[in-house]
């Protein structure tokens, strides 16, 4: 009964996953703010014009009312709040999390979306099963994040280039083979593979060294700078994940459910939702 009730939910959640695709976002939708009511106060955001698919994926989401009555399910003071797990298994009467992983969107990760106090970003798997760096097509974040001095964004900088240079050498087409022997140990999970498994990540930990020493590393614009030093973010968490939008009003909102108290998963011990979201008329 329990393995029946799980299949029928995930055949709702997917058909649903399936009439988004339908669904049509117009003209003037793109032009119009989100407001997303909370149990904690209102927050209000604005998508970029020049990340498209994910700007057209979140609207569309937003009209289905699929962030409706979902929870903020990971929350870290000082960093981010994260929310989009459809089927919680607390908030959701015990049904299991039946997002289906194959649901995502391409990357959009250009130079001028960085992680600023209030920036909207996607949620994404790791590099190691997602070397695309595809973002979840329900799951997202936003940045609260912390300052910076110049020698902290030095070890910020030096940390995102790792995981560029990672990324460069598992989408190397020399080392296609290799990866694709990792990732397939990695979707076993056998507990015998274990050693194998830390052992063809400390090759590619190695095979990033080198495409560290040869790639251009990246340097954060003095701009960027300026507002990590002055106003905050996640400054580590450039150029490896798509940022598609921003708080324009209610920051004080995330900054108080960032301050929730947590458990050992950051999930807030206290229920914290999305009671509804809505297209607005765009603020000046």
């Amino acid at each position: 009964m329990k393995n029946t009730l799980y299949t029928l939910a995930l055949l709702f959640f997917l058909s649903g996953c399936h009439s988004l695709s339908k669904s049509k976002v117009s003209k003037k939708d793109l032009k119009k703010d989100i407001e997303f009511v909370t149990t904690e106060g209102t927050i209000v955001l604005r998508l970029y014009d020049d990340t498209p698919i994910s700007q057209n994926n979140f609207l569309r989401l937003v009209k289905e009312g699929m962030y409706d009555s979902i929870l903020f399910h990971r929350v870290i003071e000082k960093f981010m709040i994260q929310a989009g797990e459809r089927f919680d298994e607390d908030a959701f009467q015990k049904k299991k999390n039946s997002l289906n992983p194959s649901e995502t969107v391409p990357a959009e990760i250009n130079s001028i979306h960085y992680h600023k106090r209030g920036a909207l970003g996607a949620a994404r798997e790791g590099d190691d099963v997602n070397p695309d760096r595809k973002g979840s097509f329900i799951q997202f974040y936003i940045v609260q994040g912390r300052t910076y001095t110049d020698s902290t964004l030095e070890i910020a900088e030096k940390r995102l280039n790792t995981m560029l240079a990672y990324n460069q050498a598992i989408n190397n087409p020399v080392n296609k083979l290799a990866f694709s022997q990792y990732q397939e140990l990695l979707e076993k999970r056998d507990s015998k593979d274990k050693e194998a498994i830390a052992l063809k990540k400390s090759e590619f930990d190695a095979l990033a060294e080198i495409e560290l020493k040869s790639m251009t590393p990246y340097r954060y614009p003095e701009s960027h700078r300026e507002a990590y030093k002055t106003t905050g973010g996640a400054a580590h968490l450039d150029q490896n994940y798509t940022v598609f939008g921003e708080v324009i009003s209610g920051m004080e909102i995330v900054d108080k459910i960032a301050a929730a108290k947590t458990n050992n998963r950051d999930r807030p011990a206290n229920d914290i939702l999305i009671l509804s979201t809505s297209l607005v008329k765009r603020q000046k």
